[in-house]
């Protein structure tokens, strides 16, 4: 490939807004307001990283200047959108907010705001972690961001939007990128492999999502060093190898361990995943996930669940989850990460046999026919 090998998360990088994996509401948002003429001056992209802030910038900068008049129905393949994508398009300037977030900076930014576009009709600013800039840089931009000449748009992006001055976020219209749900992840990464002629097991689609943590992004890259790890063929097995991970059996025997109190079980399992090298900390994860699965099965289903195995009501669940959640924190910063690990494991099955003194009071009441003290009946 002329210029060297180009990563899969940028290959496949939306050109289109109907490309974009998981952002419904921010198209039909965006869609609307190109259409009906509605555009605000300055937007503020806020969400997890992967899931397509800086991508859905550069497609609201095509839509804007790449065809005579607004439209989200440009043609992609045309030499503006090209350098619009590519980044080399004068009127379309990209900031990086943690290395340009000086004051001066911004007053540069703010006098080259009065000259018009060279070619575009918008002479439009994409600043990416906006939250990076300094106060003294937020306070210059108010004034410009409050009343920017005709021919500006600015687009913001950032992961932290708590750290964005109040006074910024309300001069913009703010977008909420939601992390893209697993399936969605499994089903764009399906097309790719179909697309790159690479064979990749269902099982270990659904794990490299899981991994992935609902970036779209990050998703992308994960499959890239796999086919890097493995070539043409990539089972579940080389994504749990490659990353530590447990197989979704594994996962599976951990929670009727925990469901059975089963020590013995518990332990062994975790002897074996430290021999394998596994990630511990990321196995109390997904083991989290799981037992909320079977929470919610349970409240769905009128109190209990048998997802784990055997039968086990909204109370212990609940008790067993916030025993892997209180232990996660040990895990990542203890000293000893498998003891850590056992001790977690242990505890969760303890917390799930206690029972709370106002359910026993309750249910010995209920055998000797009598209401517990302090209440009458009616």
């Amino acid at each position: 490939m002329e210029g060297g090998y180009q990563v899969i998360a940028r290959r496949w990088r939306p050109k289109r807004f109907e490309d974009l994996v998981g952002q419904e509401h921010i198209v039909r948002t965006l869609s609307n307001a190109i259409e009906r003429e509605r555009l605000a001056h300055a937007y503020l992209f806020i969400g997890p990283r992967g899931t397509g802030k800086t991508s859905t910038a550069r497609l609201l900068a095509c839509a804007l200047n790449g065809s005579e008049k607004p439209t989200v129905n440009f043609d992609a393949d045309s030499d503006l959108v090209q350098a619009i994508m590519g980044g080399s398009c004068m009127d379309v300037i990209e900031i990086d907010g943690a290395s340009n977030n000086s004051v001066e900076q911004v007053r540069d930014l703010r006098e080259d705001c009065q000259y018009r576009p060279s070619q575009c009709p918008f002479k439009i600013y994409i600043i990416d972690e906006v939250h990076m800039l300094s106060q003294a840089a937020f306070n210059a931009l108010l004034k410009t961001l409050e009343e920017p000449p005709p021919h500006v748009k600015f687009i913001f992006a950032t992961t932290e939007s708590n750290k964005v001055l109040p006074t910024i976020v309300s001069r913009c219209q703010r977008l909420e990128f939601r992390p893209i749900d697993d399936a969605e992840i499994v089903r764009r990464l399906g097309e790719i492999s179909k697309a790159e002629e690479i064979k990749v097991e269902d099982s270990a689609l659904r794990a490299i999502a899981k991994l992935a943590n609902g970036g779209m992004r990050d998703a992308q890259s994960i499959l890239d060093q796999l086919i890097s790890f493995c070539g043409t063929e990539i089972s579940e097995g080389d994504v749990l190898s490659v990353f530590g991970m447990a197989g979704e059996a594994d996962l599976a025997k951990l929670g009727r361990s925990l469901a059975e109190s089963d020590y013995e079980g518990l332990v062994s399992c975790a002897d074996r995943f430290s021999r394998e090298g596994k990630d511990l900390s990321r196995i109390l994860t997904d083991l989290s996930g799981l037992i909320r699965e079977a929470l919610l099965e349970a409240i769905r289903s009128g109190g209990s669940s048998n997802k784990l195995g055997p039968v086990l009501e909204i109370e212990p669940l609940l008790r067993i989850l916030d025993a892997l959640k209180a232990g996660e924190r040990a895990v990542q910063k203890g000293l000893s990460e498998r003891v850590n690990f056992e001790v977690t494991l242990l505890r969760a099955v303890d917390h799930a046999r206690t029972r709370p003194i106002d359910t026993v009071i309750r249910q010995i009441s209920d055998l000797v026919g009598t209401e517990p003290a302090g209440q009458k009946k009616n």
